[in-house]
């Protein structure tokens, strides 16, 4: 089949029925329910831009296995050109949603395809596996489906093992084993726009500990699989706001869902990890499935901080108050700290390493920088742009007040910006500024960025325990000590 349509994305949404439930509500026309109609015909545009003459030769190839176009995220990168090739991708589909859409198509694909380049790490515990994760690689690679998954248990009682939960299946375990696969209970979090996808997969953070075995598992399924069911957080938006008023919370609603295993059936076909602990602590560090994928959240990280930058600068702009000194040092610190995301991305790709199994992964320490500065910049860049819209964002109407004809005199009289910006450019300005940094759908967003990779104190912890492991000495300190040393040698011997 190659890249799909638009149009047979959709058809394939439709064609489904799973479990979905929303505000206690059972789901049953994804389609036409209005909190996914928007996201769902977003997701479709970016299917359809891989058709279009002019990203098509940028973010797909023909591949030598089939002969049919595949997207550039399915790419096996064996040098610097392909994880540039592959950055494309990334970019123009994060420039298509404003890096405001964590989970497109894009991210999971670049997982799937890491886990299949280093299938000797699951051919260590059994060739079946590692046959296993090569076949689903290929099966989405050639369909081109669209993946959430679930990687972290539900926040239950945290200072616990999952073997140690009050109930045996509160975290997603095997019950028992039959001919046909495994047989799952429990749940998993926090699967982005899973109702909207095509199939799940499930693997873990490393944090097994003996007595889990029956937790240690990494397995795919269509998302509508009999017994899978999913229950939607609150909607920021309820899908019948209009694009006027709410530019971007009524276009780019990402839904995040538990997922609740009812003894769901996993075929062996689809297992790639079966009750080993070991295998589901290394697999992160053995496999690169958290280094591939970080390449396709920096560049969208970039594309949201510079979006954010871009929307600061304007409200500033529209309202005169870029001139002054502290609104231009807050802006600077937008604009250099887009840079310095931007700056990275490229050492990442420059720097590359090649595995000893032929594969090149971008440079981890400008990769793991760029994670750890996000959570901090992106919330930032929200207070800035709070501080400098101020009381303008709280007072916007709404495009209703501009098309009655009572009342749009004075809309243009006093709601314009700085000479050249009327009314209804500043508001409208100050509405798509407001659904960033102040709708719950911003919030979200806010707090998306903060743990996107993880506890963020925690992953700083691990960069700085990597950084002592990799630099057991500092070589200039020793230098300036040593040279110093013998020069006061010389000083005494004179």
């Amino acid at each position: 089949m190659g890249i799909r349509t638009g149009a047979d994305y959709m058809k394939a949404v439709k064609s489904r029925q799973p479990e979905v439930y929303l505000g206690g509500r059972r789901i049953t026309n994804l389609a036409d329910e209005p909190v996914f109609k928007q996201p769902i015909k977003e997701m479709a545009r970016l299917y359809d831009m891989q058709h279009d003459p002019k990203y098509q030769n940028d973010i797909t190839h023909v591949c030598e296995e089939t002969g049919e176009r595949v997207n550039n995220a399915f790419i096996i990168p064996r040098n610097g050109e392909d994880l540039q090739a592959r950055r494309r991708v990334f970019e123009v589909w994060a420039e298509a949603t404003f890096g405001l859409m964590g989970r497109t198509p894009d991210f999971l694909a670049t997982v799937v395809t890491g886990m299949a380049t280093n299938d000797w790490f699951f051919r260590q515990y059994g060739d079946r596996w590692g046959d296993n994760i090569v076949n689903y690689y290929k099966y989405i690679r050639d369909n081109d489906l669209f993946l959430t998954h679930a990687i972290i248990n539900p926040q239950n009682d945290r200072s616990k093992a999952s073997n140690e939960q009050e109930d045996e299946f509160t975290h997603l375990g095997v019950v028992r084993e039959t001919e046909e696969g495994l047989i799952v209970r429990g749940s998993k979090m926090l699967a982005t726009l899973a109702p909207v996808t095509d199939e799940v997969i499930i693997y873990s953070y490393p944090s097994f500990k003996p007595g889990d075995e029956k937790y240690a598992i990494s397995f795919a399924l269509p998302i509508d699989t009999p017994g899978l069911r999913m229950y939607c957080r609150e909607e920021t938006q309820n899908g019948e706001r209009s694009t006027w008023d709410h530019p971007l919370a009524s276009r780019f609603e990402e839904m995040d869902a538990v997922l609740v295993f009812h003894d769901v059936l996993v075929p062996w076909e689809r297992v790639f990890i079966n009750q080993n602990v070991e295998a589901g602590n290394l697999l992160y560090p053995k496999t690169g499935i958290n280094l591939q994928p970080s390449h396709q959240s920096a560049v969208r990280g970039l594309t949201k901080i510079s979006f954010a930058t871009e929307v600061a600068c304007s409200v500033a702009d529209a309202v005169g108050v870029d001139g002054f000194l502290n609104v231009q040092n807050q802006l600077s610190e937008l604009i250099q700290g887009a840079e310095t995301i931007r700056a990275l991305v490229r050492v990442a790709e420059y720097e590359y390493v090649m595995t000893p199994h032929g594969e090149a992964v971008p440079a981890i320490v400008p990769l793991e920088t760029i994670r750890g500065i996000l959570p901090t910049l992106y919330p930032r860049a929200m207070e800035i742009l709070q501080t400098i819209g101020a009381g303008g964002l709280l007072m916007s109407p709404t495009g209703a007040d501009f098309a009655n004809p009572e009342t749009a005199e004075d809309m243009e009289k006093y709601y314009g910006g700085r000479s050249g910006v009327s009314a209804e450019q500043r508001v409208r300005l100050f509405k798509l500024a407001w659904d960033l940094c102040g709708e719950a759908f911003g919030q979200r967003l806010v707090q998306y960025e903060r743990y996107y990779s993880g506890d963020p104190v925690r992953k700083l912890g691990m960069f700085y325990n990597t950084h002592k492991r990799n630099n057991p000495s500092y070589e200039m300190v020793d230098k300036a000590l040593r040279d110093s040393l013998e020069m006061a040698k010389d000083t005494v011997a004179n």
